[in-house]
């Protein structure tokens, strides 16, 4: 990792921890998983870092995390927060960030906005989704069924921030973008 790629992760790190100061959003029925900002950095972080540094922003973020930083929205952090009902979701930030990149890059042709917002929602909302779920089952013993509805109250946020990655991207100069070198139409 050169120099530069490492600012950059340590930069997304840190972009990740501060969309945690604004207020999480605790819903008595989402069986105490809290709709926060944060998932927003990882969307971004997949889509202007790619699938490798994306994935290495995540990864130093959730180290601090659990060596207590108090990085979580509400202050939270710990290895407390890896034995709770959000462990699915945080650990989901791996994988989804790693497909939100691999996505952005297999869809050169497409406007920029539009491509970062669909690799958003492939990444960022399914398969934090799936891995959310996932936890929230194993975690809590709740029916797959009732997790899976309980975190659809979720996705009318998430896919605004996956909206917002998309206005975001395409409001940027092409030089900002890790994309396959295939020209836009």
């Amino acid at each position: 990792m050169t120099t530069r790629e490492f600012v950059r992760v340590a930069l997304f790190a840190a972009i990740i921890a501060a969309l945690a100061l604004l207020p999480k959003i605790d819903l008595p029925f989402a069986a105490g998983v809290p709709v926060t900002a944060q998932t927003l950095g990882v969307m971004l972080a997949g889509v202007l870092l790619g699938p490798r540094s994306g994935a290495a922003a995540v990864v130093l973020f959730l180290a601090v995390v659990a060596l207590g930083g108090p990085l979580l929205a509400g202050g939270r952090g710990g290895l407390g927060v890896f034995f709770g009902p959000t462990v699915g979701f945080l650990l989901g930030w791996v994988p989804g960030v790693i497909v939100t990149g691999l996505v952005f890059r297999a869809l050169p042709r497409l406007p920029a906005g539009i491509s970062a917002a669909a690799a958003s929602i492939l990444g960022g909302v399914g398969v934090i989704y799936a891995c959310g779920i996932a936890g929230l089952v194993l975690m809590t013993g709740m029916p797959l069924a009732k997790a899976a509805l309980a975190s659809l109250t979720f996705l009318p946020g998430d896919l605004l921030k996956a909206i917002a990655t998309g206005a975001v991207v395409a409001g940027m100069p092409a030089s900002m973008r890790v994309r396959a070198s295939v020209p836009q139409p």
